[in-house]
Formats: structure tokens, sequence, C-alpha cells
């Protein structure tokens, strides 16, 4: 009976917990708003633009539209884009550096911020570093890669060997354009496709989905961080990441572990990692010798957090 009398009177409450609801609610309250006001402007895309030193009509609509579709979704794949621009102040003076010591255009910077957004990330396919090589493909542009080392992930020798591959493009198509498609098709398959067709150049072939938009991804990365005020990123010098200062100690004998040998630089394992993102294991044997690894220049900025 207890246990009966207590569900009557619970229902009683939430009945008229209900009543009071539908009393106190009217057609005139206001909807609330939201914290944060989506943005619903279009990103701006201007009549031509620069693109690998040489001035690029969008008038086209085909090209408009292509490169609008990557400005929209870049521009508000807000965290994605905003790491890329907080980290081209650390990566983007090494890279230009070595492009144009190699007599590449500037450009191909983006490249590495489409392929992984200057992150030493590894794709499902196994491609890793900043310029995402293969590992046949690394080998083959004199990349070291073995159980040890993994010179993917060295940023200075990765970007020369990516350097290496995009001449290699640019001498069989003639064009920096189709240089940069191949990067992702491979000479060969761009080559086929465009003969296939009876064309000459990527803007005028049909390609499989990935390699289509893979170069407007480029030219809506290159728009987006050059300008990027322009497209509601207000990021402050103080908030980028800036170089992190090194200096290199040659390495001529083998390090059995490097975990002990960092401590006795007055580092850690997990620093010398962090400069040298090649090194994959706790030891350089003869195989990964002579090399050159980089320790904290200024150990107040990055140093042992407790010693």
């Amino acid at each position: 009976m207890n246990l009966k009398r207590l569900k009557t009177k619970i229902t009683a409450w939430i009945s008229l917990s209900l009543v009071f609801a539908a009393c106190n609610t009217t057609e005139s309250t206001p909807p609330s708003r939201p914290l944060v006001k989506p943005s619903t402007q279009a990103p701006k895309l201007p009549e031509k633009m620069e693109f690998f030193n040489q001035s690029l009509s969008l008038s086209d609509i085909d090209i408009k539209e292509r490169l609008d579709r990557e400005m929209l979704v870049n521009t508000y794949f807000q965290s994605s884009t905003s790491l890329a621009i907080k980290r081209s102040t650390r990566y983007f003076p090494t890279l230009e550096r070595i492009l144009k010591e190699e007599g590449v255009p500037e450009d191909f910077k983006y490249l590495c911020v489409i392929e992984s957004n200057l992150s030493n990330v590894i794709s499902p396919a196994g491609a890793a570093g900043f310029w995402q090589f293969m590992p046949g493909t690394a080998i083959q542009y004199g990349l070291k890669f073995t159980p040890e080392i993994d010179e993917r992930n060295h940023l200075e020798k990765g970007t020369r060997a990516a350097c290496k591959l995009i001449k290699s493009n640019y001498r069989l198509l003639k064009d920096w354009v189709n240089a940069c498609a191949a990067y992702n098709r491979g000479p060969g398959g761009l080559l086929r496709d465009m003969e296939s067709q009876g064309v000459k150049h990527f803007f005028d072939t049909e390609m499989n989905p990935e390699t289509a938009r893979y170069v407007f991804r480029i030219m809506a990365l290159k728009l987006i961080m050059e300008h990027p005020s322009e497209y509601g990123y207000h990021i402050p010098p103080s908030a980028r990441y800036l170089p992190i200062e090194s200096k290199e100690i040659h390495i001529k004998i083998p390090i059995t572990n490097l975990a002990l040998w960092a401590r006795q630089q007055g580092t850690s394992l997990k620093i010398i990692r962090l400069l040298n993102p090649w090194i994959l294991t706790n030891q350089l044997s003869l195989n990964a010798i002579p090399c050159k690894v980089k320790i904290p220049a200024n150990k107040q900025v990055l140093g042992v957090f407790k010693k």
C-alpha cells in the first residue's frame, strides 16, 4: 500500500509540473540565441592570383568554382587552418630557403600544408613526413629508411628530396602546375590522362577526384595563409610557433643509449626526438652514422622540466 501511495504522489507531482511549465510558456517568448553566431560569409576570390611565378586568371568558370570549393572548405576548417598558420612561422623559413636554393617556386611550400599540415604524420598508406614520401620513393630520392631512422621526417633532407622529385616532374611535363599535380597522380599517370584526352595541361584534364582537387587545395591555402585576416584568421605573432633555436652535434661513433647520451648533454630523449623526429629508436648504430643531431641551444626555452 505504501508503494502504491508513493507512485500516486509522484504521478501527481509530474502532472502539476507539466501544467506549470505550460502556463509559463507563451508564444511571445523569444527563442534562445546561440552563444556564437555562425558565419555565412563566403570567402572572396580575387580576379587573378600569382601561382608558381605566373599570373593565373580566375575568369574561367570551372577553375573559379573548383577553387571556391576549396576556399570554403579550408576557410571554415578553422582548427586545421589555424594550426597551419601557427606552424608556418616555425617551418616556412627553412622551406623557403631550400626551395630557393634548389630553384623550385616558393609556392610549393603550400604543398606541405595540404600533404601533412606541416607535421610528421604517417598516412594509412604508409606515406610519412612533411612531404609524405612513400618508402620506395624516399629511397629512390636518397632518403635513408631503416628501423632506426626515417629521413622522411628530416625537414631539410626531406625537402631536398622533394625538390628533386618536383624538378624531375617539371623536366618531363614542362609546367609547374603539371609538376605539382604529378606529385599526387604520378608523372606517368598524369601523362596518360592528358594524352588519352588530347590535352596538355592539368586545368584541361578530367582527373580522379583526389588529384582534381589537389592543385586547388594548394591554391586555396596560399590565398588564406598569405592574407589570413581577410578570411577571418586573426592570429597575432605572439600566438604563432617560433623557430626553436638549436645547435648540431656531429655523431661519428654509435650511440647505444640515446636517453643516457641526451642526459649527458643536459637534455632528454623526449627533446632529442622533438628536434630530430627522424630518429625512431633509443640508439644510433653504424647504419645511422655519421649524422648530425640537434640539441636545444636555449634550455630555458626548451629544457628538462624536473632535474
